[in-house]
């Protein structure tokens, strides 16, 4: 008798699963359930779609010989049964059946199995905020959601809308909704920054600065929304946030996933502190029949030891191939994460692996991540762009534990955020990232790569060599009037003249390569705050003026670029 796999779940985890198992056991008997009519779909392209990047929702169903994954497809070319509009109700774990409901007719039955899958994916999280019933007002979960949201917008019905949470999907849609069809967005977010827990604060704060630049971008980081308010159609027609109303003809509620795990508690299956299913590195659960991958699973941090629930595309669809394996009998395992993430916003992209600063120190780490601000690619190619990049070090072990980079070219960025994440799990420490060999020519790449110089810089912080200043530090020194600091520039006058002239006598002009000569007129009663375009200068004046036994002396991150990209500028607007 063939091995009979009943699938619960048809979007990512579920579909990889069933096609792994088939093409191990081609004669095993495998059925895929869904409740929806449309399976197989890459949900993160949603506001790429909304944006008409994706010129057809199709695009989002379809692989990339442009075949659209439905049931036709999975029978025909994967021999895999998709019963799609069936809901499943109830797991009988000692009779190993599954309750199902045909929804288009009414009718139950049950399902027998050798193994199970779960892979039910997750369910938006809605805040009690009074309102959000209202029409007018939806999630971001499927591509029925898509559908109705593009529709409305390119009907010309949405000339304002509001956006709750700045996570990922959220600022996604921001960007979709102004940067194609000229709405005007409001985002809101409780927290302090944009993306909470998925990017380092100090990149974050770049990042929001950048966004508010855009044109149709609003946005309340450490907003309390308070309601979703109603027009004459009873229609959502604002947003009441922190005492002030805006218009909003369409709300997304874009406030995160929980896991849709019901099914697994309601059979007494194992779950997670988070609400998400428990499973074991063969993606298999309490029950030694059912497994259970994607967004609907707990997942272990390779270097914190956490249980988290991290749902992802990507995620999914490694853990199906897993496993699929392992019903197989096979021994694969699904180790763990690291949280590796990127996003690209009005063309600027964002990357992060692993730990940051905050976090080690939540954990009772001691780390540095110093900001390092480089080309990304040989400093004369016309391609070139600034990267700003945090290499976060254990002191003690001075193993590597996170990366986090920022810049405009994003195949830059994601590349150096992976070349880390491919390391962390094997306990690299600083001297080796220092020595990474990592592909050179000019229009791809630096002779000394910013990843290389993270790491020296972070050696130099833990050896003591570097006093650094953070961009936000130096921004909080330069608005004082007290005269306690000093700002030394390191560089040559045509670039130190328009500080000189609009911040002397606290600005002083000393550039690096005379300063051997003219250490009298370093002043020794006041911190000093060694400044270049990128830090490098300043650096190499530090080690200077330390050998003269002059140590009140801080190093400008970044320089000068990590403080314009912060967003407070050093001189006033009109003589920048």
């Amino acid at each position: 008798m063939s091995l009979k796999v009943v699938i619960i779940g048809a979007v990512a985890a579920g579909p990889k699963a069933g096609c792994r198992i088939k093409r191990l056991l081609p004669e095993a008997q495998v059925i895929m359930l869904d409740r929806d009519d449309l399976i197989s779909y890459g949900g993160c392209g949603i506001p790429y779609y909304v944006s008409g990047d994706v010129s057809e929702l199709q695009g989002l169903m379809s692989t990339s010989f442009h075949m659209v994954r439905d049931a036709d497809f999975f029978r025909g070319a994967k021999g895999i049964e998709v019963r799609a509009g069936h809901e499943a109700l109830a797991i009988d774990r000692a009779a190993k059946t599954l309750r199902v409901r045909d929804m288009k007719a009414g009718e139950e039955y049950d399902l027998a199995y050798d193994y199970l899958v779960i892979a039910t994916g997750s369910q938006p999280f809605i805040p009690p905020i009074p309102g959000a019933d209202l029409p007018g007002v939806m999630p971001v979960a499927d591509l029925h959601h898509a559908e109705t949201i593009k529709s409305l917008v390119a009907q010309g019905q949405v000339s304002s809308a509001a956006v709750i949470g700045a996570g990922a999907t959220g600022l996604e849609m921001a960007e979709a909704m102004a940067d194609l069809w000229g709405v005007e967005v409001h985002v809101f977010e409780m927290a302090a920054q944009v993306l909470p827990g998925a990017l380092d604060q100090e990149v974050a704060h770049m990042l929001a600065n950048h966004l508010r630049a855009q044109e149709g971008i609003n946005l309340h980081l450490g907003a309390k929304v308070e309601a979703i308010l109603p027009g004459e159609d009873g229609r959502a027609a604002a947003v009441k946030a922190d005492g002030a109303e805006y218009e909003a003809d369409l709300v997304i509620m874009a406030t995160g996933v929980k896991p849709s795990a019901d099914l697994a508690r309601e059979a007494g299956l194992e779950l997670a502190a988070n609400g998400a299913i428990r499973v074991d590195q063969a993606m298999r659960t309490a029950d030694p029949a059912v497994f259970a991958a994607g967004d609907c699973v707990a997942v272990r941090h390779l270097l914190s030891g956490e249980e988290l629930y991290i749902p992802s595309g990507s995620l999914a669809n490694r853990q199906g191939r897993v496993l699929g394996s392992n019903i197989c009998g096979g021994r694969a395992v699904f180790p763990g994460v690291l949280g590796t993430f990127c996003i690209k916003l009005f063309g600027l992209s964002a990357a992060r692996t692993g730990l940051d600063e905050a976090q080690c120190r939540k954990l009772g780490i001691e780390a540095v991540s110093p900001l390092v601000v480089q080309a990304d690619r040989a400093h004369f190619h016309p391609d070139m762009r600034l990267m700003y990049l945090k290499l976060t070090v254990e002191k003690e072990s001075r193993k590597v534990l996170g990366c986090t980079a920022l810049g405009e070219n994003g195949d830059a960025v994601v590349g150096r955020v992976n070349a880390v994440a491919g390391m962390l799990p094997f306990g690299a420490k600083v001297e080796e990232v220092s020595n990474l060999e990592l592909a050179y020519s000019p229009p791809l790449g630096a002779a000394v790569d910013i990843l290389n110089a993270a790491a020296n810089t972070a050696e130099n912080l833990i050896a003591g060599k570097l006093r650094p200043m953070p961009p936000e530090e130096f921004s909080r020194r330069l608005h004082e009037e007290d005269g306690k600091t000093c700002f030394l520039d390191m560089r040559a006058i045509d670039n130190a003249a328009p500080f000189l002239e609009s911040l002397a006598p606290r600005w002083v002009h000393l550039p690096q390569e005379t300063l051997t000569q003219r250490l009298d007129e370093v002043p020794r009663d006041r911190d000093v705050v060694l400044v270049c375009n990128s830090g490098v200068r300043s650096y190499e004046a530090q080690v200077m003026l330390d050998a003269a036994g002059i140590k009140n002396t801080y190093n400008l991150s970044g320089g000068v670029a990590a403080v314009k990209k912060w967003g407070e500028p050093i001189l006033p607007a009109e003589e920048e």
